[in-house]
């Protein structure tokens, strides 16, 4: 079987800033290029762009703005799930032969209002994803007798593990009791335990074996993938304290890895609100049912920056069409061993997991050096 490897990456600061979307993905693509001027141009077959935002023809906008012509160039939705989406999308172009090096590039604005569906968008006062997220965070709490101060330390961690990466949104540290104290949107939500809308922008650039060995000498595999669509509207689900969708998506990702949870080094996973973080460490075996804030609380406490070490989506932003991307570029810099401060000792094998409205979709890679 064809390997695929990532070989270059290029992001932007996540930001409140007012951007044009076709700048956003400009800048991310040009950092890339910048990074990597061994790259030509002309060798890349597809361009796919990641966005929920409705500007069209966006990435053949973007091919003739960094001066590709390729085979394929086509935009890619899938609410929060977009990235990674893009990422499965230029794996198989690859894997299938239709290209030999594929551009990804995600942004989104910050007044993006996503995709809302209707059947979702009017359960009484609260909109869409607080209404999911609040039933979650009262599903959860009640099955396994979780404190709102347990909850509240996954956004105090992610806050802190943002402080270290320079494209975060957030620059500052809070603590359990400021997150009880910030805005409460519900009985069992709060501000700061909501990622927040942003904009951003990130690309990458996948190749076959042959082609990636040619660009870099340290290329970071694509092992394995999973992924899993198991409704669209929420009260399909068919648990609100566990996700069903991300738990198929990553036992699928790893058997295809021939790895286990145990195996994993370092992970990004889809932190949209506070307790989305234990509920997806626990769907995706990383923990027992019940035990996510357990393993949280003893990350935090010993400085382990295993779990989300960007800062998430709670600490980082989350501009959707990038967010998936940019989870993506937080494992590559991990296995590179170029994160830095947040930097996880001798990681080699990495895990994203990135999901839609309520995980009723979700997406898990596996990387390795």
């Amino acid at each position: 079987m064809i390997k695929v490897g990532i070989v270059a990456y290029g992001i932007t600061p996540f930001t409140k800033d007012d951007q044009k979307i076709e700048s956003l993905l400009l800048k991310s693509t040009k950092n890339l290029f910048d990074n990597n001027p061994e790259i030509i141009r002309n060798d890349i077959d597809a361009v796919l762009v990641s966005t929920n935002n409705n500007s069209k023809y966006l990435s053949p906008i973007l091919s003739e703005m960094v001066g590709i012509q390729p085979k394929i160039a086509h935009s890619i939705e899938s609410l929060c799930n977009s990235g990674t989406n893009s990422i499965v999308s230029a794996y198989s172009y690859i894997v299938s032969g239709l290209a030999d090096m594929v551009l990804i590039s995600g942004a989104e604005r910050n007044d993006s209002p996503g995709q809302i569906l209707e059947w979702d968008n009017s359960r009484g006062e609260f909109k869409h994803p607080i209404f999911w997220a609040s039933i979650f965070a009262k599903s959860y709490k009640r099955k396994f007798s979780i404190s709102d101060e347990q909850i509240a330390l996954v956004s105090v961690k992610n806050h802190k593990q943002a402080k270290e990466n320079p494209n975060a949104l957030s620059n500052k540290t809070f603590t359990i009791q400021d997150v009880i104290n910030s805005k409460k949107l519900t009985d069992d939500l709060r501000l700061l335990d909501c990622s927040r809308p942003c904009t951003g922008s990130a690309s990458i650039l996948l190749a076959s074996e042959e082609t990636a060995r040619k660009i870099t000498d340290m290329p970071i595999w694509i092992t394995g993938i999973g992924q899993k669509t198991t409704s669209a509207g929420f009260t399909k689900n068919t648990s609100f304290s566990s996700m069903e969708s991300t738990k198929l998506a990553g036992q699928a990702a790893l058997k295809m890895a021939n790895h286990n949870a145990n195996d994993i080094d370092v992970a990004e996973v889809h932190d949209a609100f506070s307790v989305c973080e234990p509920m997806a460490l626990e769907s995706l075996g990383f923990s027992k049912p019940g035990n996510g804030t357990n393993m949280i609380k003893e990350l935090y406490e010993t400085n382990n920056f295993k779990i989300n070490p960007r800062g998430g989506l709670i600490g980082s932003g989350h501009p959707l069409g990038a967010t998936g991307i940019a989870q993506t570029i937080e494992i590559i810099q991990q296995l590179e061993s170029s994160a830095t401060n947040r930097q996880v000792d001798n990681a080699k094998i990495g895990l994203v997991h990135n999901m839609s409205a309520a995980a009723t979709s979700s997406t898990v890679l596996v990387l390795e050096k």
